[in-house]
C-alpha cells in the first residue's frame, strides 16, 4: 500500500556535490555524515544499485535514514520511493520512516505508515511506538492512540519509557489528562520528561488546580524539575490565582539565574496579569530585554482581562511602532479591547490586518470578530464574517444570536437559532441566554415561555440563574410586573433568587411607576446584600414619578445616612479618529468642554423647535427649578453625541458606548437628532444597543 503524501519540489543548493573517486567497503559514514543533498542522494543512490549495496538491509536503512530523517529540509518523496523498492522491509525500516514522516508534519501518514507495518505483520519493536504516539498526539487522533496503547499492551512494550512517555503526551494533548495521569502513576520509573508531558497535558486540558497540585507533590517527593516545568507551572497559576507559588517560583528563578530565559519571564508576565497584578506584570515586561510576539500577546492580554482596555489599546500600538508582527492570541486580546470600549476604527483596522497578512479565519479569532463587530453595533458586518468562516462552533452561533439580539433583531436571531438545529450544532447554556434576551429585547413573551421550556425538555439543559434573570427581565420589560414577581416565587429550592434577579424587577418598576412591588424587592434586595446606591435611586424614582416627592427626598436621606457609596456616574465614551474621548455628566474637564457646551446648547435648540419636549423626570431630584433643563440638557450621551457633530464629517454615523442604561429623556432627544441632522446614531447602553435613523430607533421604544 502506498503512502499518500504532498510532494514538493526538492530545494535547488549550491552545496558543493560529493566527489566519490572509488566507493568505500563501508558506506555507512559517507551516508550519513557527507550526504547533504538531494544530489548527493543520487549520486550515492546510484552507487549502492552499481556495486549492489542496496541490498543489504543495514546500508540500505542508512541510506532510508539519511533521505527520510538527515535531510531535514527535503520533502518525503525520495525516501518514499527507496522504500517502496526495499524486498520485505524489517521493522527498523518502517521505524525510519514512520520517524521521517512525523518530523516532517506527515502525521496522518505516519499512522497509515504503522497500518501498512501491521498489514504485512512486520511486528513493532519499543523504537516504533514513541513516533506513531506523537503522530496520533499532533493530530489528537485519540481512538487510533488508543488502539497503539491496547498493542502496546499485548506486546508487553508498556514499560518502555519512551512509549509511557508517548502515551502520557498523546492522552494530555488529547484532552484526557485523567488517563494521562493514571499511565504516569503506573510507571516505575519518572524521568522529567513524564512529568513535563503530564503538565502538559494538564495545561492543555485546562486542569490548572491539578498542574499546581502535581508541582507540590513534585516538590514533596524532592524530584527535580527543569524550566519547561516552570513554565507550565506558571500557566496554571495565572489561571487558578496562585500567586503565592507564582511569587515563589520568581524568586527561584532569580536565585538560580534564569531570567535570561525570555519563554519564562513571559510566563511570569502572564502570571502576574491573569492574578490581576498588572502593574508587576508591567515591570517585568519593561525589564525583558527581548519581546517577542508572545511577551506582548501575554500583556496585551493581561490588561484585556483585568478591564484596562485602553492601556491594552496603546500597548498594542507600542508594539506596532517596535516592529512586532502580531498573532492569533494578540488579534483576540486586541478585538476584545476594541468591543468593550467600542473602539470601531481600530478593530476594523485589525481585521483589515488579518485579511492583508491573509491569517486563517479560525473559529477563535472569528468568532473575537463577531464578538467585535456585534458590540460595536455593526451587526451586518458581523453576518458577513460569521458567513465567511469555514468552521464555527457553538460559541460562535451563539455570540451572533446574542449581537443581534442586543442590536433589536430580536427575529433575525431566533431565525439563527433554529438554522442552527437545522445543522445540527448542539445549543448549549449560552445560546439559550442569547435567545432569551432576544425574546426579551423583542417583546416575545409566548416566544420566550416556549423556549425557557424547551431548554430542561428538548436540549436537557438545566436552567442556571442567569436564565431566570432573562425570564424576569423578559416579563418586567413586556410590563407583566405580577407574573414576574411570581415568576421568582416560584423558582426552584436550590436556585434561590439572587439580588440581580430581583434588582432586574425593581427597573422595571420604574419604567411601570409600579410602587408596591417596586418596594417589595429593595427589601428583597437589602436581605440578600449591601444594596447600591442605585436601587435607593430606582426606588426615589419610582416615588417621584407619582409625584410623592416626600419619598423620593426619604429614600435619599436614608441612602446619605446609611453611608452607601454613590454609583458610578454616568459616562458616555466616543471614537474620534482612533481616540476615545470620555464625557460625564455636566463635565467641565474636557479641554473643549466650552465649543462643546456650545455645540450642545445649539443642537438642543434645534430638536426642540422640531417638536422635542424635555422629560424633566429625568433631571437629577435635588436640582432647583431652573437648573433642571440644564441637568438633562448635560447628561453625559448628549455630550458626546454633540461632540460627535462638531467633529466628524456630515452624514457619517456617530457611535457612542454609555456605561449606565439610557434614560427617556436621551432616548427621545436622540430620535430627534438623527432626523434633524440626519445622521445615524448608535448608542451602546448597558444592556443593549439603540440605532436611531430618521427620527426612529432600532429597540420601537421599547427597551
Amino acid at each position: 500500500m502506498a503512502v499518500a503524501v504532498s510532494i514538493s519540489p526538492a530545494k535547488i543548493t549550491t552545496t558543493k556535490p560529493i566527489i566519490i573517486t572509488q566507493f568505500p567497503d563501508n558506506p555507512k559514514p559517507l551516508i550519513l555524515e557527507q550526504c547533504k543533498t538531494v544530489r548527493d542522494l543520487n549520486q550515492i543512490h546510484a552507487h549502492l544499485i552499481k556495486t549492489r549495496f542496496i541490498s543489504s538491509p543495514s546500508v540500505a536503512e542508512n541510506f532510508l535514514e539519511s533521505a527520510a530523517i538527515l535531510l531535514r529540509h527535503q520533502p518525503m518523496d525520495y525516501a518514499i520511493s527507496v522504500f517502496e523498492k526495499l524486498n520485505e522491509p524489517n521493522s527498523s525500516a518502517y521505524n525510519i520512516m514512520i520517524r521521517g514522516l512525523t518530523l516532517k508534519n506527515f502525521s496522518h501518514e505516519a499512522i497509515l505508515m504503522f497500518k501498512k507495518m501491521k498489514e504485512t505483520s512486520v511486528e513493532p519493536d519499543e523504537f516504533t511506538f514513541p513516533c506513531v504516539l506523537k503522530a496520533c498526539s499532533r493530530l489528537r487522533a485519540l481512538e487510533e492512540g488508543k488502539q497503539i496503547h491496547g498493542q502496546l499492551m499485548k506486546l508487553g512494550c508498556r514499560s518502555s519509557r519512551f512509549a509511557e512517555n508517548g502515551l502520557i503526551k498523546m492522552y494530555g494533548n488529547c484532552g484526557q489528562a485523567g488517563i494521562a495521569r493514571k499511565v504516569f502513576d503506573e510507571m516505575s520509573v519518572r524521568d522529567i520528561f513524564a512529568w513535563n508531558a503530564l503538565f502538559s497535558g494538564y495545561t492543555k486540558s485546562g486542569c490548572w488546580k491539578e498542574a499546581v497540585d502535581l508541582f507540590y507533590y513534585m516538590l514533596e517527593t524532592d524530584t527535580k524539575f527543569d524550566e519547561v516545568t516552570l513554565v507550565s507551572v506558571l500557566t496554571a497559576c495565572g489561571r487558578v490565582g496562585a500567586l503565592k507559588l507564582g511569587e515563589w517560583i520568581k524568586d527561584y528563578i532569580e536565585a538560580n539565574g534564569l531570567k535570561r530565559n525570555p519563554t519564562l519571564i513571559t510566563s511570569l508576565v502572564d502570571m502576574y496579569a491573569k492574578c490581576g497584578h498588572v502593574d508587576k506584570a508591567r515591570s517585568l515586561f519593561n525589564q525583558m530585554s527581548h519581546k517577542d510576539v508572545v511577551a506582548w500577546s501575554a500583556m496585551i492580554s493581561g490588561y484585556n482581562q483585568t478591564n484596562r482596555c485602553k492601556e491594552a489599546l496603546s500597548l498594542f500600538h507600542d508594539m506596532q511602532k517596535a516592529n512586532i508582527e502580531p498573532n492569533e492570541v494578540t488579534m483576540v486580546s486586541v478585538l476584545s479591547s476594541c468591543a468593550e470600549l467600542g473602539a470601531l476604527a481600530t478593530g476594523k483596522w485589525v481585521h483589515f490586518y488579518i485579511n492583508k497578512k491573509k491569517l486563517p479565519l479560525t473559529v477563535t479569532l472569528g468568532t473575537a470578530l463577531l464578538h467585535f463587530y456585534a458590540k460595536c453595533g455593526s451587526i451586518d458586518n458581523s453576518i458577513e464574517v460569521f458567513k465567511k468562516m469555514s468552521r464555527k462552533n457553538v460559541l460562535s452561533w451563539s455570540v451572533l444570536i446574542q449581537g443581534l439580539a442586543s442590536n433589536g433583531q430580536g427575529d433575525k436571531a431566533l431565525n439563527y437559532f433554529d438554522l442552527m438545529l437545522t445543522k445540527h450544532i448542539q445549543p448549549n447554556d449560552i445560546t439559550f441566554i442569547g435567545v432569551l434576551s432576544a425574546c426579551s429585547h423583542s417583546g416575545l413573551v409566548e416566544k420566550g415561555r416556549e423556549l425557557f421550556s424547551s431548554m430542561i425538555k428538548d436540549f436537557d439543559i438545566e436552567p442556571k440563574i442567569e436564565h431566570y434573570g432573562c425570564m424576569v427581565d423578559m416579563l418586567g420589560r413586556a410590563g407583566l410586573l405580577e407574573e414576574a414577581n411570581q415568576f421568582i416565587q416560584n423558582m426552584p429550592m436550590n436556585m434561590k433568587p439572587n439580588a440581580l434577579i430581583w434588582r432586574t424587577l425593581l427597573a422595571s418598576c420604574k419604567v411601570y411607576k409600579n410602587v408596591g412591588i417596586g418596594e417589595e424587592s429593595l427589601k428583597k434586595i437589602m436581605n440578600l446584600e449591601t444594596v447600591h446606591s442605585g436601587d435607593y435611586l430606582l426606588l426615589s424614582s419610582i416615588y417621584a414619578s407619582v409625584g410623592r416627592l416626600e419619598d423620593a427626598f426619604r429614600v435619599r436621606r436614608e441612602m446619605k445616612e446609611k453611608g452607601v457609596i454613590k454609583k458610578s456616574p454616568g459616562c458616555s465614551s466616543i471614537e474620534v479618529n482612533g481616540v476615545i474621548h470620555e464625557f460625564f455628566a455636566e463635565d467641565d474637564a474636557n479641554f473643549e468642554c466650552e465649543k462643546i457646551y456650545a455645540a450642545t446648547e445649539k443642537m438642543m435648540k434645534r430638536i426642540k423647535l422640531a417638536g422635542y419636549v424635555m422629560n424633566m423626570e429625568d433631571a437629577r431630584l435635588e436640582a432647583e427649578e431652573y437648573d433642571k433643563e440644564k441637568s438633562v440638557s448635560h447628561h453625559s450621551e448628549k455630550l458626546a453625541i454633540a461632540f460627535g457633530l462638531i467633529k466628524t464629517s456630515i452624514g457619517t454615523p456617530i457611535r457612542v458606548s454609555k456605561n449606565l442604561r439610557v434614560c427617556s429623556d436621551c432616548h427621545e432627544a436622540t430620535k430627534m437628532i438623527s432626523k434633524v441632522y440626519n445622521r445615524e446614531i448608535i448608542v451602546r447602553d448597558r444592556t443593549r444597543f439603540h440605532h436611531f435613523k430618521d427620527g426612529l430607533c432600532s429597540c420601537k421604544d421599547y427597551w
